[in-house]
């Protein structure tokens, strides 16, 4: 992954992430330093204008040059006047308009502006035509900051980006290099207020770890010798030595940054239709502006045989034109997607584009994993049941047989063993996905696994009456007991279902390969309506290829996994969301929206936000266009003013980016 910043060329307002952010996301600067030019020219022409308007010009024009203030001197030199504070405020928008001119796409906000001002100033509305510039530039202004306002939540991610890693020489010096020359494997040191640069396993020291830029919450993370790390982490006390797991282009805060840089291009339906709309729209507003300035006084010349009044209907037309600017559309609709986005990302959600916010704002059906999801994932052994062996025996064998997998369960296994594992005593171990596990111990023919592999194998079993995972063992053919694992809901699932229940999540369903007691129980305590047990990796797709069958047309279904053994799933949903899925490589890539932490509240937290989102959209279309709509009228019958006009354009514009911020509020 490059280091330095990309700068995609975008249209309009079309792309609100993938502009330079360099100085907005710097220091948490409030303006840079175009902002504050604009706001130097601002307070210059308001000045200009104020003193233009309360010195009596006019008369004092008059008796300089001894003349009537009907006079010609008297109305060029005030013309003239007023094109100082003209050309201060508006010098650049001309000069936009003119570049989009003469690369031959003219039709934008500065030509519609330029035409507007300037006719103004030659029908003789000078005043107009000034204010018209002014406040359009405090609207430019007011998006500007708002956007850099939204822009700066998610200045955190963008500042995971390390500068430098620590290699560490013969003599214990420290020499920095960039992190993309560091090689798999390397010893690197972070020191206490550095930023980890690269993921690895800790080997020496410990420390406590600030991963708010990451999963969004604050509480530190106490890590020591053996703990995996990620990338993008601050170090808070302690000097640590890490070897690198991955190289920095893989690494977790790279895989982030990718993931937000490349947010903007994928667009909600909302977006796609505004940037086309605006394509369409201005030159047929130009087009429209054209007829009312020579239609309506042709007519009245030649058909009514009255006075054309030209200079009438070109006002209107010029009205008309500063109406009828799209920059409210052009402006709050991307920058509402790019505030939820960034609302998203300050609660450690990653969201991987607006298409995503507005496929979860129509989820009506959340189907989750259970192990992992819903549940810690930690499981222990809670009873061995029906053993011929002793029972310490019996776990012996299970833990080694299960030595080569990394599944919760078989770690759980290897915890509960509590005993270092001689490998070299296990051989031709094969993973029987869905059913467990085949190995030699001892040269002993071990089947470690669930009710299926028993039967797979023709091996009579004893049934548990007890709740939880059971792995039942056999030895050379022969049943060995069984050993029951019991996995702990988290605390706040049972709250996450309610809320989403109250989200107006129609239905909520968890898929298991567990035992249908275990899963039913799970469940209930849960508030799940429904839930499907005993299932495959391959069962789960199949059952939600089924559910999506049940859904109606304009219903959305979420599928939440832990990033183990879910992809499939999770790029099969509507909506796939990776819960807990930092150091998940799968999981990130097929998923949509991915949760930094294993919190099941940010689901809600997430789908709220999609909601917020768009019920803001709709709110700046229907306020928008509506608003535009009635000037339009008011305009070509000449019932509105420039000042109107002024206020259908910027007015609106401004009112509407505010209602877009608002889904920055957590």
């Amino acid at each position: 992954m490059s280091r330095g910043r990309r700068r995609t060329p975008q249209s309009p307002g079309a792309s609100l992430l993938a502009r330079p952010h360099r100085n907005i996301l710097s220091k948490g600067k409030t303006m840079n330093k175009k902002q504050k030019n604009t706001l130097v020219r601002i307070i210059i022409t308001a000045g200009l204008l104020a003193i233009i308007k309360i010195v009596p010009l006019t008369k004092l024009l008059a008796r300089a040059y001894g003349v009537d203030i009907s006079d010609w001197r008297v109305t060029y030199t005030e013309m003239a006047v007023y094109l100082i504070p003209f050309f201060v405020i508006g010098s650049g928008i001309i000069k936009k308009a003119i570049k989009g001119i003469i690369k031959l796409q003219p039709f934008d906000e500065n030509f519609l502006m330029t035409v507007a001002s300037v006719g103004g100033i030659i029908l003789g509305n000078w005043d107009e035509s000034v204010f018209v510039m002014l406040f359009y530039q405090v609207g430019e202004l007011f998006e500007s900051i708002a956007v850099g306002k939204s822009r700066r939540n998610i200045s955190a991610l963008m500042d995971i980006r390390p500068d430098f890693a620590n290699i560490e020489g013969e003599n214990g010096e420290l020499t920095q290099v960039s992190p993309d020359e560091v090689a798999v494997g390397t010893i690197i040191a972070v020191k206490p207020g550095e930023r980890i640069p690269i993921d690895g396993i800790v080997e020496s020291g410990e420390t406590m770890l600030d991963t708010s830029a990451l999963t969004g919450e604050s509480v530190p993370r106490e890590v020591n010798v053996g703990d995996e790390v990620s990338s993008g982490c601050i170090n808070l006390s302690g000097f640590i030595r890490l070897r690198t797991t991955k190289p920095f282009g893989e690494s977790t805060a790279s895989r982030i940054l990718n993931l937000v840089e490349n947010a903007s291009s994928k667009k909600a339906r909302q977006e796609n239709f505004i940037s086309k709309f605006a394509r369409v729209y201005t030159p047929a507003v130009c087009l429209c502006a054209l007829v009312l300035a020579v239609i309506p006084p042709l007519f009245r010349m030649l058909v009514l045989s009255v006075d054309a009044n030209f200079g009438d209907w070109i006002y209107r037309a010029l009205t008309f034109l500063v109406i009828s600017c799209p920059c409210a559309l052009v402006i709050s609709i991307p920058l509402s997607f790019f505030a939820g986005i960034g609302s998203a990302s300050k609660n450690g959600v990653l969201v991987k584009g607006s298409n995503y916010i507005e496929a979860l704002s129509k989820v009506k059906y959340v189907v989750f994993d259970k192990t992992g999801t819903m549940t810690k994932g930690v499981f222990e052994v809670s009873g061995i049941h029906h053993s011929p062996i002793d029972d310490e025996k019996l776990l012996e064998i299970a833990a080694l047989a299960e030595s080569y997998s990394n599944h919760p369960i078989s770690l759980s296994l290897q915890r509960a063993f509590g005993k270092p594992i001689d490998k070299s005593r296990v051989t031709d171990v094969k993973e029987i996905s869905g059913h467990g596990i085949e190995a030699f111990v001892d040269g002993k023919k071990v089947l470690a696994g669930n009710a299926k592999l028993m039967t797979r194998y023709g091996i009579e079993y004893m049934d548990c009456h007890c709740t939880g995972t059971i792995v039942h063992i056999a030895i050379d053919g022969a049943y060995a007991g069984h050993i029951v694992i019991s996995d702990i809901v988290k605390p706040d699932s049972a709250e996450a279902v309610a809320k989403l229940k109250k989200l107006g999540i129609k239905k909520t369903v968890m898929l298991t390969g567990d035992n249908q007691k275990s899963g039913e129980e799970t469940a209930a305590k849960l508030g799940i309506d429904e839930v499907y047990c005993n299932l495959l990796p391959g069962d789960k797709v199949t059952k939600v290829e089924e559910l999506l069958g049940r859904k109606g047309a304009k219903e959305n279904l979420a599928f939440v996994g832990d990033g183990i053994n879910d992809a499939p799933v999770l790029s099969r949903a509507d909506v796939g969301i990776a819960m807990g899925a930092l150091g998940s490589d799968a999981a990130i890539e097929a998923a949509d929206i991915v949760l930094m932490d294993d919190n099941p509240l940010k689901i809600a937290k997430a789908m709220k936000v999609a909601k917020k989102c768009l019920r803001i959209v709709y709110e700046n279309i229907f306020f928008a266009i509506g608003v535009k709509v009635v000037c339009l009228g008011l305009g070509a019958v000449g019932l509105a003013n420039m000042w109107m006009a002024i206020f259908a354009d910027v007015g609106v514009t401004v009112i509407a980016v505010l209602n877009s911020i608002r889904n920055l509020q957590k």
